[in-house]
């Protein structure tokens, strides 16, 4: 018959295997559900509103460098052409919230909504993956104004914007800078024929270089950046000022070392140039990218997008009569419906009210408090499923009594050299802009482990002399290290659980504690595995201390 103590090891290594399985399940099924992430607005998206009426301008040519640093853009040596448009125009910092992938950022630029609820994807995705926005947008608001439209970009531009409201169009899976020649080739021979009022083109090399040229440290991200410029100009010779308008912005930043994401404030701060007819030139306090959309929208003339949590940039733009007394009205009705749109979808019991004179911050402030109302119902229950994950394991490593000392020494030192490379050796970001593939991280995260782990236990083997005592007694003893390591490492996810959920769901996680969340759930599940291992080897090196 079993003793009560090799029971309770086959325990503590049935433990381990839950452990692991259950990190690699929490793991991936967080990847998932952000692919996976929708709209709570899809089903019932705000319907739009009515025309502002006459347009500002003849056309508005939108030119999006992606990727482009603000700190790039301000370099008058690097970009010429975007620094006289500053000059005689309109400028200001913009703004964007993460994830800063491009897919949400093309979305928010485009209906002028947060990620969140704009309808479009939450992270980058194959082509063949990529929804269609479901919320009202800059090019429908055109198309039902009667205006023709354009879009010469890379190809997910073809599958986020419903073609049916593009009258003319070039796509291209390429987004070096010959794939760039040819998206404004295909849009010069528009311009120069005015063929269309409201016009996107999209130049892609500056995210290349960053992605592949060695990131903004590198020669090659400001040579990009020069080659796009030297295109803007050839764009803004088709273009006359005194007609039409040109806004030139960048969906997101990238970090030193390549990359973006998360939630990094370089990746989060674009430079918004905008010159030509309506336009008051200047220097403007920071605005937000879900500004974008409805000023474009003004221009035009069309409905402001009925999703929109923007505003319209009127402190940079001389209107017409006609629609400058419509706006305070259509904003108004934009505004009430999607409180009511989005109140009904996250929680039907809220109600409110959008006063006729209310400020755009009191409208932010309604979404934020329906928001903040249904997570702090769930953050209720979550917070005591922690509190009793917490105080079993605290109890337990009570009743473990002294032996729970190096174990937990041993843990913080595992801890202390895994960010010690990842950190300070590595240089890594704690962030989404730090991670290059799925595979890349999860190998870099065990090998990480691994070597933290090896280390810790090494040391503490050396000064406590665990194999001394009988091969079960060894392996119980690594065991005991181990699940005190992984309750440690798991700190992260227990907090991300409380804030954000086991899995995105209706709403985007915080993405700072999420990411801690998921590099801690890999190392949780390589501790396991590798808890394991080690306390087979424990138990071979006591039988032969033994012998």
């Amino acid at each position: 018959m079993m003793s009560r103590k090799t029971l309770s090891t086959i325990l503590l290594i049935l433990v381990l295997i839950l452990l692991a399985v259950g990190a690699y399940f929490w793991a991936t099924g967080m990847i998932s559900s952000n692919y996976a992430y929708r709209s709570p607005l899809d089903a019932a998206p705000p319907a739009p509103g009515q025309d502002l009426g006459e347009p500002a301008a003849s056309r508005v040519v939108l030119v999006l460098i992606d990727a482009l640093r603000y700190d790039t853009s301000m370099d008058a040596g690097v970009m010429p052409t975007l620094a006289d448009l500053r000059q005689s125009g309109a400028s200001a910092r913009m703004h964007s919230r993460p994830p800063s992938y491009s897919a949400p950022g093309y979305s928010t630029i485009l209906t002028g909504a947060w990620p969140e609820i704009n309808g479009g994807p939450a992270f980058n995705q194959d082509y063949e993956d990529i929804p269609v926005i479901t919320q009202d947008n800059i090019f429908s608001a055109a198309h039902r104004a009667g205006l023709a439209t354009a879009i010469s970009a890379y190809d997910w531009f073809e599958k986020l914007v419903p073609q049916s409201d593009v009258d003319f169009s070039f796509y291209t899976a390429g987004y070096d800078a010959a794939a760039d020649r040819q998206v404004v080739d295909a849009a010069l021979p528009w311009l120069k024929d005015g063929l269309s009022q409201l016009t996107l083109i999209h130049i892609d090399q500056v995210d290349y270089a960053g992605h592949y040229e060695g990131g903004p440290a590198s020669p090659g991200w400001d040579a990009s950046a020069s080659r796009a410029d030297a295109l803007l100009a050839e764009i803004l010779q088709q273009l006359d000022l005194q007609k039409d308008t040109l806004i030139v912005l960048s969906d997101h930043g990238q970090i030193d070392a390549g990359g973006h994401g998360g939630q990094d404030a370089i990746v989060l701060l674009e430079p918004f140039v905008m010159a030509g007819k309506g336009v008051q030139p200047g220097t403007y306090a920071d605005m937000n990218m879900v500004d974008v959309a409805p000023t474009i929208s003004a221009l035009l003339g069309a409905n402001l997008p009925a999703t929109t949590q923007g505003r319209v940039l009127q402190e940079m733009l001389t209107l017409p009569q006609a629609a400058s007394a419509n706006l305070d009205e259509a904003t108004h009705e934009q505004q009430s419906a999607l409180v009511t749109a989005y109140a009904k979808a996250v929680l039907p019991s809220a109600r409110y009210n959008i006063q006729e004179n209310a400020q755009v911050d009191q409208f932010q402030q309604a979404l934020a408090d329906i928001r903040s109302q249904r997570l702090l119902r769930e953050r209720v229950w979550r917070s005591v499923v922690a509190a009793l994950f917490l105080g079993l394991c605290v109890t337990l490593l009570i009743r473990a009594g002294k032996r729970a000392v190096p174990w937990l020494l041993a843990g913080l030192g595992y801890t202390s050299l895994f960010h010690l490379r990842y950190a300070l050796i590595d240089r890594k970001v704690y962030s989404l802009s730090s991670v290059t593939g799925e595979t890349e991280l999860i190998v870099y995260i065990a090998v990480t482990t691994l070597l933290a782990l090896l280390i810790a236990w090494l040391v503490t083997v050396v000064v406590q002399k665990p194999f001394q005592a009988s091969p079960l007694a060894a392996a119980r003893w690594t065991v005991g290290l181990g699940l005190t390591t992984i309750f440690l490492t798991s700190l992260p996810v227990v907090l991300s659980f409380v804030l954000n959920g086991a899995l995105v769901t209706w709403t985007l996680p915080d993405y700072f504690t999420s990411f801690l969340a998921l590099i801690s759930l890999i190392e949780v599940l390589v501790l396991s595995a590798s808890s394991l291992l080690l306390a087979g080897v424990s138990a071979l090196v006591s039988v032969l201390v033994k012998r």
